[in-house]
Formats: structure tokens, sequence, C-alpha cells
């Protein structure tokens, strides 16, 4: 398994490093173009002839162009082979001069003259000179099936290429992505930015734009994904990735313990490889097409401690787009740790973090500490004051932590019984301290039931040893030891 993980990097390693100078292959060029070829289809190709109007549609323009001339001029030459045969057949080429015999075209004498009668007669110019007469039916029906077939050409090819003309791939040509992407503090929080923006003064309609991170990884079960794709969170649960695309905006990625670049820092992206992949599709307002417009960051083109430099200014009565500084970023102080260091090391400096209380030394601490708390909350202002409910809140959650501290650590030292009757829910203290005295006096009071009844009386239920005489008191003595 691991040597074909191996194998399988070094294959991606080779995918990932193009022709063009060995440099980082891209899975989506910076205008949009996906790199990926598909081969070894093998009988799935008749797949593109069932769809042919969509496969045109696709060819490129030259592509185009030549199906389009092609089929033209072989539909034409066809046609016209077909008014030459019926003309020939019945022998109009011989009597074409001849006043008194009616042929099925007029004035066709030869191929030249057939062709130009189909033109005539597709292109519906009618110069009047040919003509089909009555006396020719099979010239009737292959006018009928020349006019259904022309019509059907060019519906076909007329539409195909007016979708291709129409098609909004040259309208996402007008709309902007920034050169690099930026990672810096926004609002407290380490943020992934870029900037988008719109050339035309005509919008995008219900603008919406998504992230994807392509990055390679191992499954725990040792398969090897070379091109994973992960999704990158740019206000999706806020609605910050609707856009109202006017002006140029900067997206923003909050970088949390949910991103995938939650352990990416500084120091880690010389060795990351990834691809960010950004998605920005809109309806055209002027046609109502769909439009997509696509470019991608790789890890060199994502710059840590940077920001953008402001773009929009107020002049007298309207705002002013200046688009020269549209990729421009400056530096700004950023931390070089990922925001996984960073939590670690805040809860590591934590002054709230208080070590477990297993002796008077800890507790000792415990309290120093807790006192510590108590001086802050009393620098508070009056009002906070009265929120936490009273200026002793600390020590009293000392005493409270103390006591529960001790009880914990004194349970030790009973026996297994009256352990197990304290860790019954709902013994209370009270109760376990008369459990307690009762199990300790009932040897007491069974040892004072065996005396005689005189020494009953004199010891009153208690052991009064004061008052029994020498030798009754070394006998009682002995008894109770």
């Amino acid at each position: 398994m691991s040597a074909l993980r191996r194998k399988l990097g070094d294959e991606y390693q080779v995918v990932s490093t193009s022709a063009s100078g060995g440099g980082r292959q891209r899975f989506v060029d910076k205008n949009g173009r996906c790199n990926v070829q598909h081969g070894n289809l093998g009988g799935e190709t008749s797949r593109y002839l069932s769809d042919l109007f969509t496969t045109l549609v696709d060819l490129k323009w030259r592509w185009n162009l030549f199906i389009f001339i092609l089929t033209y001029t072989v539909a034409w030459l066809f046609m016209a082979s077909m008014w030459w045969v019926i003309a020939y057949m019945r022998g109009d080429l011989n009597k074409a001069h001849d006043d008194s015999y009616t042929p099925c075209v007029a004035n066709v004498y030869n191929f030249p003259s057939a062709f130009l009668f189909f033109i005539e007669t597709e292109a519906t110019i009618g110069y009047g000179y040919r003509y089909i007469t009555d006396k020719c039916p099979e010239g009737i029906i292959l006018f009928l099936f020349q006019s259904i077939l022309g019509s059907i050409v060019d519906a076909f090819l007329i539409g195909c290429m007016f979708i291709k003309m129409s098609q909004p791939k040259k309208r996402a040509e007008t709309l902007m992505f920034s050169e690099h992407a930026a990672i810096s503090m926004r609002d407290g929080k380490l943020t992934l930015m870029f900037r988008v923006g719109n050339l035309r003064n005509s919008h995008m309609v219900s603008a919406q734009i998504r992230c994807k991170l392509l990055k390679s990884r191992q499954t725990p079960e040792g398969e090897f994904l070379p091109l994973d794709q992960l999704e990158l969170d740019v206000g999706f649960s806020t609605g910050a990735d609707q856009l109202f695309l006017v002006s140029p905006l900067t997206i923003c990625h909050v970088i949390d313990s949910k991103s995938p670049f939650y352990d990416l820092s500084q120091r880690s992206m010389q060795t990351e490889q990834f691809e960010i992949v950004v998605i920005l599709e809109g309806i055209v307002e002027t046609t109502g097409m769909t439009c997509q417009a696509r470019t991608s960051y790789t890890e060199d083109e994502v710059l840590w401690g940077h920001r953008f430099f402001p773009v929009i200014s107020l002049e007298e009565g309207f705002f002013k787009v200046d688009y020269s500084q549209f990729h421009a970023t400056f530096e700004v102080p950023t931390p070089p740790y990922s925001v996984k260091e960073q939590e670690e090391m805040l809860l590591m400096s934590s002054p709230l973090i208080a070590p477990a209380v297993s002796n008077s030394k800890e507790r000792n601490n415990s309290v120093e500490c807790l006192d510590g708390l108590d001086e802050v909350g009393t620098k508070l202002p009056s009002k906070l004051q009265k929120i936490t409910g009273r200026e002793d809140f600390p020590k009293k959650l000392l005493r409270m932590s103390s006591t529960t501290s001790e009880k914990a650590y004194s349970m030790g030292d009973l026996p297994m019984k009256l352990q197990r009757i304290s860790s019954v829910p709902g013994n209370s203290e009270e109760k376990l301290v008369s459990k307690t005295t009762k199990m300790m006096s009932d040897p007491i009071s069974q040892s004072v039931a065996d005396l005689p009844p005189k020494l009953q009386k004199l010891s009153g239920g208690g052991r009064m040893e004061g008052n029994l005489p020498p030798k009754l008191r070394k006998m009682n003595s002995d008894r109770f030891t």
C-alpha cells in the first residue's frame, strides 16, 4: 500500500510540474481555464455525437467556421446535383433551346445553371429567369425536400453560431480578481482575503462567490487523494457570499478551528502545496444569461501579513474607483503563528487555569491566585461589580472550591464502607457525620450494656472512670481496650 501511495505521489508530482519551465502546474489558470484533458475514452466518444449541438457550441471558433462553411457547401452542391440529374434524365439539357419543348426547369442547360437555380431558390432571390414548370412532378417533390432540408440546416447552424456568439464567456473577462491573496488580522481574527471587481457599469444580478481548496492528502485507510477538494467558507452562513458587485469588494475567509487553514502558519507555508480556486457566478443584466468567472491562487501567491490598498474615494457627487491600486498590497503587523498555535499559547498563559488541589501547598497557591482575581474584581467599575453579584465573589468561590477539594482529599482516609455511603447521591455531609458517630458509638454502647446494673448507673451511659473503684476502673479499661 505504501509503495502504491509513493507511486501515485510521484505521478502527482510529475503532473504538478508542467513542461513550461518546470513551474507549478495549476488546476485552474488565472484566466479561469481548467487544465484538464480527458483521455482513453474508448467507446464513450459516441456520447459527443448524441449531443451534437452542444459539441458544436463547445468547439473553437476556427472549427465552427470550418463546419459552417463545409456544411453549406456540401448541401448546395448536393441539391444542385439533384436538379442536374433530373434535367439530364428528362433530356432537358439537349432540348433547352427548343421553344416548343417544356422542360422541368426553364433555362437550365448544364450543371452551373442548375447550381444557380438552386441558389436562387434556397436564398429566395428569384431573378425570374429560371423557374419550375408544371410538367415536372419530380421537380416539385425535390423543391419541397429542398425547402425542408434548407430550413433544418439554417436553424441548426445559425442557431449554433448565435449561441456561441452570445455566450457570456467574454463577460467574464470584465470581472477582475486580485493577482494575490493576503493573510492578516481583521476584527481580531486571522483572515484570508482577496479582491474582486466589475469593470462594466452593467451589474451582475444574484452574484455569488465560492472557494475551493485543492490539496493532496492521504486518508486513514491509506488512500492517496491527489486533488482533494475542500470548501472554504466565505460567508455562506451569514449571507456574505451574496455580492452586490458595484464596486471592488474584499472577500474574507475567517481562519478558525473549522477552516482547512487551522494549522497554517507563516513557517509552514514554505513547505505547503495547495491551490485556492475562486468561482464567481451571476446573471448578466443585459442578456439574462448565467456567467461564471474563475481564477486560482497557489501557495506562493498568498502573502502573509499583507492588506489591500483602498481603491474607493469620494469625489464631488460620486464615488471614484482607482483600479491602479486594485492589486496593490502593503505589509501590516501579523503574528507568524497559526490559529492553533495561538490558541495553545493563550491556553498556556491563561491565569484562570489552576492546578488540581492535592495538598496544602497547592491549595495555598490556589488561594493566592484567587486573591489576585479578587483584587482584579475590586478594580472593576461599580456597574460590573453589581453584575457579578458580590465583591467577595472570588473569596466565596475559593471557600467552595477548597471545601470541596478538602472533602475529596479526606475521603481517602475514611473506611471503605463510609466511602461507599458518601458516594451515594443524596447523602449530605450532616448525614455522613451522624452515621459515622453512630458507628463509632455502637461498640461503646454495647460494652456499657454488658455491665451490671449498678455499674451502668454509675457510668451514666458513659465512661465516668473517676467515680469507679480502682479495681473496676482497671477491669473497665481492659474491656474497652
